[in-house]
């Protein structure tokens, strides 16, 4: 135990600083503070049952866009960073970085997620699907092609996040309308504010006539 000289105001700053620094020396010293418990067991699961990553690179193999690719990277590098810097798929955006904006926003089995949000070692064993699948063979998807016909990017930034997103509520519900496919979209921001031009994509997917 570490007794600190007192005043009847109590212990002095500089005595407390001393006394803990003390302390956190001699639990170094000791291995462990309160428990003998081995780490592995403190882990969630238990018993070593969740193999150690890191901290340098690990090697991952992501499906991505159909086709399994592999590289190496440091467990806490996100999906959208080995996405567009391992990977060389550049499609989603980094803009907030804050799973604010849907910039990022990839498929993960049919599901939208942001990808600045997800470890790229979660990834594995799924299916991801960014902007670049809506072209395939030389033809691009009814999505960015009714967004380029109703002028509905200007910076672009947000766009493939958009395309994204609105392909996930299409292919879940072919038969959606254009108030469900805005529910859809409710994750992804435009600063430039081409929300209605938007509005004229969605309405002419739906083959619905706005009005």
């Amino acid at each position: 135990m570490i007794e600190l000289e007192t005043t009847e105001a109590g212990p002095s700053r500089r005595q407390f600083l001393q006394g803990t620094g003390a302390a956190v020396t001699a639990t170094a010293l000791t291995g462990f503070a309160a428990s003998d418990t081995p780490a592995a067991e403190l882990q969630p699961g238990g018993g070593g049952q969740v193999p150690a990553v890191g901290p340098g690179a690990a090697k991952i193999t992501l499906n991505v866009n159909g086709r399994d690719v592999q590289t190496s990277v440091e467990p806490r590098v996100t999906l959208l960073d080995a996405l567009r810097n391992y990977l060389d798929v550049t499609g989603c955006k980094r803009v907030c970085d804050r799973a604010t904006c849907g910039a990022c926003t990839v498929m993960l089995d049919g599901k939208v997620v942001y990808s600045c949000t997800m470890l790229a070692i979660e990834a594995q064993g799924k299916a991801i699907r960014t902007a670049e699948s809506l072209y395939n063979d030389g033809k691009a998807d009814a999505i960015p092609v009714a967004f380029a016909r109703t002028d509905a990017q200007q910076c672009g930034f947000c766009t493939p996040g958009f395309v994204v997103a609105m392909k996930a509520v299409l292919e879940a519900n072919p038969q959606a309308t254009p108030a469900e496919v805005e529910r859809g979209l409710q994750g992804n921001i435009c600063r430039c504010g081409t929300y209605e031009q938007m509005r004229d994509a969605i309405y002419s997917l739906c083959n619905t006539k706005r009005v």
